[in-house]
């Protein structure tokens, strides 16, 4: 019987939402959403997919053959083969060890000058530049479209012995100086320490100035105005809110600075000479002129280690309020 009395139809359709018609087409959605949400999951994976097989072919695969390269032991003629021979490291270290010093020491020489040179100049774009600020950017970007050799030739050229640059130290005797100090030489510029210094410091400065400016360019200027309602003079407004947040930009730029100059060797080679040799160079001497692979590729992993340890350490240090 209905609500109203009457009987109800034998023929009449049972109510929506049962039956199994509705019951398996709620399954269906069901298992449709679940698959969409998987298929959602799995979306950064697969963006992820071709930087994992770039890295994995050009990175991964050259890194377990270099480290079993340096194992290895024989010659060219003969053959190198596997026989986890470790006194490559030692015998690397102790031959080698003055070029590894001498890289880092340069590097970071280098870094800290580039810091010293780059930061007022981020600075200036940052803050001061005004509508010439894509033009200042544009400046530093200007030498990555020259060929990195022929950046360290023209150098070559700045710093030769006729060139004004000598002249004007010498008639200044900042020569002097600087060959008791042990930088130069012979009143000269070329094959000397100074000259490899410089070469790194110009060639990798714009690792500089541009992640010191990313950082300086994203601190509100609100912060300064009310430091400076505060009564703070310029330089503690400096030192107590521009550079600590500045630091992240300090950080990077250092990393992109020392670790490529730490395995640079074109400077070396034009810039210096047999005695300003960085690893860099010994690493190529031996991989292209002796063809002592173990030895190269153990150079290259102690190298590597130390570069690990050291940028380890530094990013701990980073991270603390210790660099404030």
């Amino acid at each position: 019987m209905t609500a109203t009395g009457a009987p109800a139809s034998e023929g009449a359709a049972p109510p929506t939402g049962t039956g199994p018609l509705s019951t398996g087409s709620a399954q269906g959605d069901a298992s449709g959403t679940a698959a969409r949400r998987g298929r959602r999951k799995l979306t950064p994976y697969w963006l992820l997919l071709p930087a994992g097989l770039w890295l994995a072919l050009f990175f991964v695969a050259p890194f377990f053959y270099q480290a079993s390269t340096s194992v290895q032991s024989g010659s060219l003629e003969d053959g190198f083969r596997v026989t986890w021979d470790f006194t490559n490291y030692s015998d690397a270290l102790a031959m080698y060890g003055p070029h590894f010093l001498r890289s880092f020491l340069y590097a970071a020489t280098a870094t800290v000058l580039c810091l010293l040179i780059g930061y007022p100049l981020a600075y200036l774009i940052a803050f001061r530049a005004g509508r010439w600020r894509g033009l200042l950017l544009v400046m530093v970007i200007a030498p990555f479209f020259t060929s990195f050799l022929i950046r360290t030739l023209a150098w070559k050229t700045i710093l030769s012995d006729a060139g004004p640059v000598v002249g004007v130290l010498k008639s200044l005797h900042v020569l002097d100086v600087t060959s008791q100090l042990g930088l130069t030489g012979d009143d000269r510029l070329l094959a000397t320490p100074l000259a490899v210094v410089c070469g790194l410091t110009y060639n990798f400065l714009p690792f500089m100035i541009l992640p010191l400016y990313s950082s300086l360019e994203r601190i509100d200027l609100s912060l300064h105005e009310a430091a400076r309602d505060l009564y703070a003079t310029p330089a503690t407004v400096f030192r107590k809110v521009t550079f600590p947040l500045s630091l992240p930009g300090v950080v990077a730029g250092t990393l992109l600075t020392f670790i490529p100059a730490s395995g640079d060797y074109i400077n070396a080679q034009l810039l210096g000479s047999p005695n300003t040799q960085m690893v860099g160079n010994a690493i190529q001497k031996q991989f292209l002129n002796v063809l002592d692979y173990p030895a190269a590729a153990a150079m290259s992993f102690i190298l590597m280690a130390i570069i690990l340890i050291a940028v380890s350490v530094y990013m701990r240090k980073a991270g603390t309020e210790e660099l404030v």
